[in-house]
């Protein structure tokens, strides 16, 4: 620990102007994008065809992914399921399928597989999934994440000072807009799994914000003639050791996952990456900065004193 006490003082409310510029303008792309190109959903919210298939040894997932994609079918995905030598593949649709299509999609994914596991057969029938299960998902995601909001405003506003709590949750929208518009950006495949990374990295950044908040309401009660500009940069680097170890120990289980997780987890890890990478950044630079914006003082997070009861017993 005595390297995080040779680690030098920064100024970072002195960066919060133009830091908060450049969020806005990143903002602002990631918020166009969504509405030129939206996002790059995967099968969970478009539905799809999915089609089982039964291998006579262990199935090679890589090599099954890899022979269907040069086969036409890119955006197929394989995944594992029940024992080693099953795999269910599925595959974006445009639209309803009927029947018939959906037996010539199967018929034609096995006679790509037949040329690199001629022995592989179809488990069951080919079945197309509609995407009403996702839909209504999505919508529950999008509510659960709008409900937390609320409740994290009501509990930051009663646990410290409304000022705090707007800044929270100021950083809150903040990580949740960059996330998805980076994946709207980059059109990366967005499905179940990287919405549930996203409400993830929502907790993750209120958790790490509610740390830097405590130490500012601390030192505003301890260090009485510093001005607020002042409190709060203490505050964030009284943190940082702190913020450094949590963020840096996270970044490296979520950068193995990313490295060996495989294209199943290459979506979720990538939006944790990039959720914490922002996080860490949105509690200094948002959340700390809005509040010192709105005037935060030390009146507003003092200990108020208790009128001393008086005894009118004789």
């Amino acid at each position: 620990m005595e390297f995080f006490h040779d680690i030098p003082r920064i100024n970072f409310m002195a960066a919060r102007k133009p830091a908060m510029i450049g969020s806005i303008i990143v903002l602002i792309i990631a918020i166009g994008s969504l509405s030129i190109q939206a996002l790059n959903l995967g099968i969970d919210f478009t539905g799809g065809v999915v089609t089982e298939v039964h291998f006579p040894n262990n199935a090679d997932v890589t090599q099954v992914r890899d022979a269907l994609h040069k086969g036409g079918f890119p955006d197929a995905t394989v995944q594992q399921f029940g024992t080693p030598r099953d795999v269910r593949i599925q595959m974006r649709a445009k639209g309803q399928v009927k029947a018939t299509e959906t037996t010539a999609i199967g018929n034609d994914v096995m006679a790509v597989l037949h040329k690199v596991a001629p022995d592989a057969k179809l488990s069951t029938a080919p079945t197309f999934v509609g995407a009403q299960v996702g839909s209504s998902l999505a919508r529950k995601g999008a509510i659960a994440i709008l409900v937390t909001l609320a409740l994290i405003l009501i509990y930051l506003w009663f646990r410290f000072e409304w000022r705090l709590a707007v800044g929270a949750v100021a950083a809150t929208l903040h990580d949740i807009v960059f996330v998805i518009g980076f994946f709207s950006v980059f059109q990366f495949q967005f499905d179940l799994t990287v919405l549930a990374a996203v409400l993830a990295v929502m907790g993750y950044s209120v958790n790490d914000t509610v740390v830097v908040f405590d130490r500012i309401r601390e030192d505003f009660r301890k260090k009485r003639r510093a001005t607020a500009f002042e409190v709060v940069n203490s505050a964030i680097n009284e943190t940082l050791s702190r913020t450094i170890m949590t963020s840096g120990l996270t970044l490296l289980v979520v950068i193995a996952m990313l490295a060996v997780g495989g294209p199943v987890l290459f979506g979720f890890a990538l939006c944790l990456l990039v959720g914490i990478i922002i996080g860490t950044y949105s509690s200094i630079f948002i959340a700390s900065a809005t509040a010192l914006m709105l005037g935060v003082s030390k009146q507003d997070l003092m200990v108020k004193k208790k009128e001393e009861l008086v005894d009118d017993r004789p």
